[in-house]
């Protein structure tokens, strides 16, 4: 159990009459529609899962559990393949509640019995093995049965909740398409944005979200470098795009190293590196996909402009002609998630009220894992937001990780698996109770 003063720190004194553990009324409806439906369709969207962009049968069957909803009026095709639903309960503030559905390129090793088999073409032409290794079927499945509850909780709340069922978070060009294609327009704009993901790192039962920085930044970012082709046993005749590039991933981590400020995060991964065709052949060019993490603007647009200025620099320090120095793109793009500090504590606040004190734990940040959210809440739009994080693995795993058994994997690892029942029921139960407090018969 957590000492007071510790959940005092958290989510202010709202907590000082929260019981230690709760569930709130609607707790037994939430555990009979798991049972009776949300179980199958959880396992139907893990047996299923699609890539970014490419998420038409999810879209279509999200619809269709929407539309089932009494007073739900859905629209489909949003930002491509994205979903929104409109419940509307009188007038009062307006919610936006957000659950993104697609995939990952990865081969599932789970070995779960529902372990997905599908392969898919995506966006980029390439066909590649699918599976839910982020938990968005836990997100959608939650999404339905939190707009089964609120539409039978009219009586506690008024105003318009819009659901929104999201493509391609993966790509981090799914919020950024709804918006562009008209959802803040089209649809009532929202008052508050929420949302949660499912935490791998993060015990089952238990809820944590921050007053500030809940997700950094996420730069992809794209790097040819051209060579001269030659024949492997005559490299003099040429110049090597392996070896320069190879010079590269090395030269990228002195910018984290020698560059960024020590006590500022940042991450430069590389993620892939491709070229050639033959043992002895000394290729044309070689391409790397960097993936670029930062917590602030400042230390990611410093990050971004280190890397083309080492790409060039190493190709121009190996011999590259003017006309085939390396060419360093950013292709996909999010800012930094924050949450709106005031509603952070409410709500916090509000969910442990309802669920228990002990349910929402500190947040701690972990790891430097991206979210597209941030573009629903972005400055220009004054909507404050609010993202948290939902315990995924069950205590008794991570006991046995501690003690030399198998480890807990982590997001987009082959070998993910969440506890589907405990995650998706808390979602529902914490996110009920975050709009039950903002749409509720008192708030305006």
């Amino acid at each position: 159990m957590m000492k007071k003063s510790m959940i005092l720190a958290l989510v202010g004194s709202a907590l000082l009459t929260a019981p230690v553990t709760a569930r709130p009324d609607y707790s037994a409806s939430v555990k009979a529609d798991y049972d009776k439906s949300l179980a199958a369709l959880w396992d139907h969207f893990h047996r299923n899962p699609e890539l970014s962009f490419r998420e038409y049968k999810t879209a279509a069957r999200m619809a269709q559990e929407l539309r089932a909803v009494p007073g739900m009026v859905v629209t489909e095709k949003v930002g491509e393949t994205g979903v929104v639903g409109v419940l509307k309960n009188g007038d009062g503030p307006v919610v936006l509640v957000r659950a993104d559905m697609d995939g990952l390129p990865v081969q599932e090793r789970s070995g779960l019995a529902n372990a997905s088999t599908v392969r898919q073409v995506g966006v980029d032409g390439l066909e590649m093995p699918v599976m839910h290794a982020c938990g968005h079927d836990v997100h959608i499945t939650s999404l339905v049965g939190t707009a089964r509850q609120l539409a039978s909780l009219k009586d506690r709340w008024k105003g318009t909740v819009v659901f929104i069922v999201q493509p391609a978070e993966e790509r981090v060009g799914g919020a950024a398409a709804m918006i562009k294609d008209g959802l803040y327009t089209r649809f009532p704009k929202p008052d508050f944005a929420l949302a949660f993901h499912v935490a791998a790192e993060l015990e089952t039962g238990k809820i944590a979200a921050s007053e500030g920085i809940q997700y950094s930044s996420a730069d992809s970012v794209d790097i040819r470098v051209p060579g001269i082709a030659t024949h492997g046993a005559a490299p003099h005749l040429g110049r090597d795009p392996v070896y320069i590039a190879s010079q590269i991933v090395v030269g990228l981590q002195s910018i984290i190293s020698r560059e960024k400020g020590p006590l500022d995060a940042g991450v430069i991964t590389v993620g892939a590196f491709h070229s050639g065709t033959k043992h002895n052949i000394i290729s044309e060019f070689a391409d790397l996909q960097v993936t670029v993490r930062a917590n602030s603007k400042d230390v990611r647009d410093k990050l971004i402009a280190s890397i083309e200025r080492v790409a060039v620099g190493i190709g121009r320090a190996h011999g590259l002609p003017e006309d085939k120095l390396p060419i360093v793109k950013v292709t996909e793009s999010t800012p930094v998630t924050v949450n709106d500090a005031a509603l952070a504590r409410r709500l916090n606040g509000a969910i442990a009220n309802a669920l228990g004190a002990d349910v929402v734990v500190p947040f701690r940040q972990t790891n430097m894992g991206a979210e597209d959210f941030a573009f629903f809440v972005d400055p220009q739009f004054k909507i404050p937001g609010y993202y948290f994080a939902v315990g995924g693995t069950a205590p008794e795993w991570i006991e046995a990780a501690k003690n030399g058994g198998k480890p807990v994997a982590g997001h987009h690892s082959p070998l993910f698996r969440i506890d589907p029942e405990p995650s998706v029921r808390l979602g529902i139960e914490a996110m009920t109770a975050a709009v039950l407090d903002l749409l509720g018969p008192t708030k305006s």
